[in-house]
């Protein structure tokens, strides 16, 4: 993914100038978000099975405590017998011993099986990354799709882990509760479920209402995260331009629409636990007054009354906790449309049902009245028609913005074209495999990007099954192996995530040995030796030669006397193929080439 991202933003041309922003959210599905989620539960069946066992058990012996209390404070505490009580208070203590270790097991499945769970779920988000066209990457930032690998998931992995079983544990203590309750005494049974549908209504208008915020929330957070992103990948611009001001005032802005939209969701959904604590004490308070009474009566006794008490607790306990915790479902919920938004993504391009898959390409290529444009308003390319045989080496010139990238973009198939074809080898490029197609060509970026590693791992990205002796061999005939004998740890030295610690003519001679070591049948050079000095340039021309003999090359140039021994020279302006030809045939037409040609030898 960061390879061909970085195809488009360091080779120019005429992509998009700028990344279209990601449409605006649609209306949540919370059902079948959460169907989506359990689909990949339900492949953890045995760790779900043992947590909900565990939740059983733990629930049954919680519901025994109550049951007991009552029974020793009537039959044991009462009657003042002391060696009853000792031992029913023994009991008792086993009885909540037990609980507490069958609830520590029960959350260290449930985190086994959540770890699990969200692995699964990122892979599969990671694999979907990898299956996109460049026009997804256009348009969304890149921290936002960051965002949606960290804190979405995490908020997801968060749920998952604690809410899953509160969730079964409230459920089976909720009906425990109810059936004890209405066993010991149906009168104060009732008066205890009062007030139970005003917590049920008071939640779902809450719930209702915090949903949306939370779903703002995140895309907010994405937009956080994509800003931050830029600016710390542009900092170097931003410090050159003296932009910290206007930067710190954008990101302040965005800050302050996340606080916000945090602030409107926290504070919705923060009135759950007030108010349901409020009702609930209210319940609590209506079931002594109506005891006492009964008690007074001899409706009832006083160890009943204890133990209505505390399942009084019991069974407003989980209303209260799933309050609490729907902040962080909703939050999961969120977050895990967003990841389910983008692996709902259909890929721009995808290989046909009879795709062939290819080993090698001979090399000849055809241009067939190719249009195109990136957003279907404007035209990119019109008409472009041109061959390559076999070993040719092709150069495109032009002004910036001409169309010289999106003809590599086309030629790579990282976009298809709006009418036309593109041949390679006879056959159009849409009948190949797509992996297979752009296995066959190989790429040097003006602005190469290194891998974090060592160098001996950068250059053998270009093959992975190549031998340490093929490495080095690459790097000679890139001239790289001079310069990687004095680092401190040769080829084994490892070099920062962008090659943020060697110089930009290093990091090129590394882009190019791993070019070689590719052995592509198709090459395309952006201006590969422009940030080279003119020693290593001399010595590494000869590198290239190799690199590209017998092999078919583009070369997009913008230093026109690199490429005076170019096969043939195609003039691109404005998106039209205006000259073409070898050098020397262009300065005699004195055309549009002859015309970049004599500026730069003036200046």
């Amino acid at each position: 993914m960061n390879s061909i991202t970085k195809i488009q933003q360091s080779t120019g041309g005429s992509g998009p100038k700028g990344r279209i922003p990601a449409p605006a959210a649609k209306t949540k599905d919370p059902k079948g978000t959460l169907f989506r989620i359990w689909k990949y539960m339900e492949r953890q069946k045995a760790g779900l099975l043992l947590s909900t066992l565990f939740v059983i058990l733990s629930s049954l012996l919680s519901l025994l405590g109550p049951y007991y209390i009552g029974v020793i404070i009537d039959h044991y505490i009462i009657p003042k017998e002391v060696s009853g009580t000792i031992k029913m208070a023994g009991m008792l203590f086993g009885i909540y011993a037990a609980s507490s270790l069958f609830t520590w097991l029960q959350a260290y499945m449930m985190v086994n099986v959540s770890l699990s769970t969200i692995g699964t779920l990122r892979e599969d988000l990671f694999t979907k990354l990898q299956t996109l066209s460049l026009n997804f990457f256009d348009r969304h930032k890149h921290g936002d799709l960051m965002s949606r690998f960290t804190n979405d998931i995490d908020n997801l992995n968060q749920a998952l882990s604690q809410s899953v079983i509160q969730i079964i544990s409230s459920i089976l203590t909720v009906t425990g509760v109810t059936i004890a309750m209405f066993s010991l005494n149906w009168i104060l049974a009732i008066v205890s479920f009062i007030t139970i549908p005003l917590m049920l209504l008071v939640t779902k208008q809450i719930v209702r209402v915090s949903r949306k915020n939370f779903s703002k929330r995140q895309k907010d957070l994405g937009e956080l995260n994509g800003f931050i992103e830029e600016s710390i990948s542009g900092s170097e611009v931003i410090t050159l331009f003296g932009k910290e001001h206007d930067t710190f005032t954008e990101f302040h802005a965005i800050n302050e629409r996340l606080r916000q939209s945090a602030m409107r969701a926290d504070m919705f959904s923060g009135f759950l636990g007030p108010s349901n604590n409020f009702l609930s004490n209210l319940g609590l308070g209506l079931v002594i007054s109506v005891g006492a009474i009964m008690a007074l009566k001899g409706m009832t006794t006083v160890g009943i009354i204890a133990s209505f008490v505390t399942y009084s607790r019991q069974f407003s306990r989980p209303i209260n906790q799933m309050s609490t915790l729907l902040n962080s479902i909703q939050a999961a919920l969120a977050g895990a449309e967003r990841v389910f938004e983008t692996m709902d993504e259909v890929p721009d391009l995808k290989d046909k049902r009879d795709a062939v898959s290819v080993q090698k390409f001979h090399g000849n290529i055809e241009f067939i009245d190719v249009n195109f444009s990136y957003d279907q308003e404007k035209s990119i390319l019109q008409h472009i028609h041109f061959r390559a045989k076999a070993g040719e080496m092709i150069a495109l010139v032009g002004p910036t913005g001409s169309g010289k990238t999106t003809i590599i973009n086309l030629l790579m198939r990282f976009y298809d074209v709006d009418s036309g074809e593109i041949l390679i080898d006879g056959h159009n490029i849409k009948n190949y495999r797509i992996r297979d197609l752009r296995k066959r060509i190989g790429i040097v970026l003006q602005d190469p990007y290194l891998f974090s590693g060592t160098v001996m791992e950068n250059i053998r990205y270009g093959r992975l099954d190549a031998t340490d002796e093929e490495v080095i061999q690459a790097a000679k005939t890139a001239a790289a192996h001079g310069f990687i004998k004095h680092l401190p740890d040769q080829y084994n030295t490892r070099i920062t995530s962008g090659g943020a610690n060697i110089s930009q003519g290093q990091k090129q001679l590394i882009s190019i040995a791993r070019a070689i070591l590719a052995d592509a049948d198709i090459l395309i050079l952006d201006e590969a030796t422009s940030n080279i000095d003119t020693r290593t340039e001399v010595a590494i021309q000869k590198g290239v030669r190799n690199l590209t003999k017998g092999k078919t090359s583009f070369v997009i140039a913008h230093r026109l006397k690199t490429i005076e021994q170019a096969d043939r020279i195609l003039v691109i302006k404005d998106g039209e193929l205006i000259e073409q030809g070898h050098h020397e045939e262009l300065l005699k037409q004195r055309g549009f080439y002859r015309g970049l040609y004599s500026n730069q030898l003036r200046i």
